[in-house]
């Protein structure tokens, strides 16, 4: 693969688009709209920095925290500074199209360009139109269910202020982990 390619380009964007995008439990047009200056770098991961989103009309944004993966491969810390840096970003949005020449425009990304990236890397290609721009916060919101978070933590991740909005979210169940005949 060449160094400074289109594909070199957008594999790395792709990375940090998916893996941020299910950590951080992002809408798409909040996930479009970021911008490197949204993005604080701290000990523990980056801090996000959301200016405005469906439940917040009025920007008074709100902070999401993005902690290191255990696997490197899959960590959206490690992502998004390897696209950072790889993509050159100084300022501007984070997640920006990218053209057959491997130039990067200066506007963002659209949230149907989410969707199709995603439907992208899906490898069964008879299960793809399950799949769209909303499957990275409904993913994370089951797998965190899954994985017993409590409620209240999954909602300060996805930003839900009701839990009858939350479960809506929440995709498949394990019948097993949540039977109490066992």
């Amino acid at each position: 693969m060449v160094k400074d390619g289109k594909d070199y380009l957008i594999g790395f964007r792709d990375r940090a688009l998916i893996l941020l995008g299910f950590a951080g439990a992002f809408r798409r047009s909040e996930l479009v709209s970021l911008k490197v200056e949204d993005l604080k770098l701290v000990r523990d991961g980056f801090i996000v920095k959301i200016r405005r989103s469906k439940t917040d009309q009025s920007g008074e944004g709100r902070e999401i925290a993005i902690p290191y993966g255990a696997n490197p491969s899959t960590c959206p810390v490690r992502a998004l500074q390897d696209w950072v840096s790889i993509g050159s970003l100084q300022t501007g949005f984070i997640f920006v199209p990218i053209n057959r020449h491997g130039q990067k425009a200066e506007r963002a990304l659209t949230s149907h360009a989410v969707a199709v990236i995603i439907q992208k890397y899906i490898l069964n290609k008879d299960i793809v139109s399950e799949f769209s721009g909303h499957s990275l916060r409904a993913g994370f919101a089951t797998t965190a269910a899954m994985a017993a978070v409590q409620e209240y933590a999954i909602m300060k991740q996805t930003g839900h202020r009701r839990s009858d909005t939350l479960k809506k979210y929440i995709r498949a169940r394990d019948l097993w982990r949540d039977t109490p005949a066992s």
